[in-house]
């Protein structure tokens, strides 16, 4: 996949030249509480609604026994008074089993929200990672790495607690609230009545507390994603901080990021944890209130023992659950920030997709013809302006010009990387928009300049995109592309490790390992995009000779900036300011005495070596 220079980059719908930077390209969206629960619930939850069913029924079952609790309590109290042993016995085999009923149920129920958690994770990511491989380059290039990575290792780890939280914590300290109530309530209306007007205060509070929260979570987890990105660029760039002395620059910007991500951290962490002490402050509160007047009452004797026991058992039960509904309120505002993050992605629809009724493109020859294409940016800004340009079958056409001039954006609609915004472009006769993407896609070779290799074996780097070759096509497409000898030289052989973006190879030799997996591939149509630009002579040359070699029989549309590379090309095209300004083969351009003439004699007088290596190449090639 090319990668798009601020040349020539296409922006999608709304992304104009004003963007502040590569993060706001993917701004949280605004969704509330509910709607948040809602869809989670409806899309993720639902799925596993029935290991949800058994751990709300256990959740149930662990609030049942704990309401029994004060009313065992009762009856051991008003038999203590009494004489009846076998009524204390029964008492506290009751006590047992509600003991170990609360025990079985809480691990049944936690058990299957984590599983149900974890679930949840994996396949938000996984959707994740589906939506941002199917969309728009645009879309994928505007938005920095970082944000996406904070997705992955925050944001979803974030959503899923929220949501385990929901069902075990909420239903499950909510129900035993609600049992214990029930209990104050049949042991004593109105002490329950007095007991209960903390509630309203509690409710008030947590929501407040909650919004906080969110906002404190939301700033947390840009940072977050801002932190991802300074890291991820400095392990990137490190070999220019240290040629520039910059080592303490660096630490400085990402130790601010961290600092940041610390404060707000620490804000919502404030926030979240405020809410158990004000529970338990009016908790306190109305305790107080239930001792003295259930106190007086039974001094007077219109309550017992027992009943005032059990009352006063069932209120500091219902503590903990209260402070833990609090607690849950801003664990789920923190999960609705996530949220608001994970949605965009999980939403994103790509614009360019095949219709409905495509069909595999049928490739005979390979021919390209570009008719009358223009591109324009988002804001208006004219890319391309009427280009036409026809690739015979095995013909190459290459692509010249200043940078900024549309090359680029010239090349990337081939594959449909960007559609054009007027014209159209066509393969064998066929208009690519109307064909299936992977058939069109199928048809294409991409060389670049900085050609990307994953981290794995250089077998599986070459054979990418081909996982059925067998390892004779392998080692004919690596010696074709000139690789077979360094590759055969190194300790591990075709298993060696490249490294992290083949850092462990040299740049001449990343080349050649991409020019043998387009070989591999086999494709009609082959885009090179300044595929010798970053080489040296040497390199070139061995580079240059597999290039000659993988061009033979294949349609061709070539980018290059040195111009010892294209001289043998069946067209030269010059392109200024998004138009075609000149057109012809080397010669006939050269003596046309315009721009590509101009070029001609400052690259061929400042590097006569490149054009010699020019020369052997295509002769290497042809013998």
């Amino acid at each position: 996949m090319p990668n798009p220079t601020s040349e020539t980059k296409p922006r999608p719908a709304g992304q104009g030249a004003g963007a502040d930077s590569a993060l706001t390209a993917l701004p949280a969206i605004d969704v509330t509480l509910g709607q948040v629960v809602s869809r989670m619930a409806r899309e993720y939850l639902k799925p596993h609604w029935k290991l949800a069913a058994i751990a709300l029924a256990a959740s149930a079952v662990v609030a049942g026994a704990t309401g029994a609790v004060p009313l065992l309590i009762k009856l051991a109290l008003d038999n203590i008074v009494g004489t009846d042993a076998w009524m204390l016995l029964l008492v506290s085999i009751g006590a047992i089993a509600a003991t170990a009923v609360q025990a079985i149920g809480t691990y049944i129920a936690r058990m299957n929200m984590a599983t149900i958690g974890q679930l949840i994770v994996a396949t938000i990511q996984k959707r994740m990672f589906s939506r941002i491989m199917h969309a728009d380059l645009a879309w994928v290039s505007r938005t920095h790495s970082g944000r996406f990575l904070s997705g992955f290792l925050y944001d979803a780890n974030r959503v899923r607690d929220s949501i385990t939280v929901t069902v075990i914590d909420l239903g499950q300290n909510l129900l035993t609230v609600v049992a214990l109530i029930g209990a104050m309530f049949w042991l004593n209306w109105k002490l329950a009545l007095i007991g209960s007007t903390i509630i309203p205060f509690v409710a008030f509070i947590v929501r407040k507390l909650g919004k906080r929260t969110r906002k404190a979570t939301q700033r947390n987890l840009e940072g977050s994603g801002d932190l991802t990105a300074v890291i991820s660029e400095a392990l990137k760039g490190i070999r220019v901080v240290k040629a520039y002395d910059q080592e303490e620059t660096e630490i400085s910007r990402t130790g601010r990021v961290i600092d940041m991500v610390c404060a707000t951290a620490l804000k919502a962490i404030k926030n979240r944890n405020m809410a158990s002490p004000i529970t338990g402050m009016l908790s306190g509160i109305g305790i107080a209130a239930v001792i003295y007047f259930g106190g007086r009452s039974v001094q007077t004797g219109f309550l017992t023992i027992g009943d005032l026991g059990g009352f006063l058992s069932a209120m500091l039960l219902a503590y903990e659950p209260l402070k833990k509904l609090a607690n849950t309120q801003t664990l789920m505002h923190e999960g609705a920030a996530a949220a608001s993050r994970i949605f965009p992605i999980l939403d994103i629809e790509p614009s360019i997709t095949a219709p409905g009724d495509a069909k595999p493109l049928v490739v005979t020859d390979g021919s390209v013809r570009f008719e009358n294409v223009h591109f324009e940016y988002s804001d208006g800004t004219p890319a391309l302006n009427g280009i036409d340009i026809d690739i015979p079958k095995g013909h190459t056409v290459a692509l010249v010009g200043p940078s900024g001039a549309g090359k680029s954006t010239i090349l990337n609609l081939v594959p449909r990387f960007y559609d054009p915004t007027e014209g159209r472009i066509l393969i064998d006769g066929q208009d690519v928009r109307d064909v299936t993407l992977s058939s069109l896609r199928a048809a294409s070779s991409l060389v670049t300049q900085d050609p990307f290799l994953f981290d794995d074996t250089i077998r599986a780097n070459i054979a990418y995109g081909s996982p059925d070759a067998t390892d004779e096509e392998i080692q004919t497409a690596a010696r074709n592309a000139a690789a077979h000898d360094f590759i055969a030289a190194l300790p591990n052989g075709y298993e060696t490790t490249v490294g992290e973006a083949g850092f462990k190879l040299s740049g001449g030799q990343r080349q050649r390992i991409a020019i043998a997996r387009a070989m591999l591939k086999d494709a009609a149509i082959l885009l090179l995009d300044e595929a010798t630009s970053a080489l040296d002579t040497a390199s070139e040359l061995q580079v240059q000779t597999a290039l000659a070699r993988l061009m033979q029989g294949r349609t061709t549309l070539v980018i290059a900036h040195r111009l010892s590379t294209i001289k043998h090309a069946n067209m030269i095209c010059v392109v200024d300011e998004g138009r075609i300004i000149e057109r012809g083969t080397h010669e006939q351009l050269v003596n046309m005495g315009g721009l590509y003439a101009e070029l001609s004699r400052s690259q061929f007088i400042a590097e006569p070596a490149a054009e010699t290596a020019s020369d052997a190449a295509v002769a290497i090639a042809g013998e």
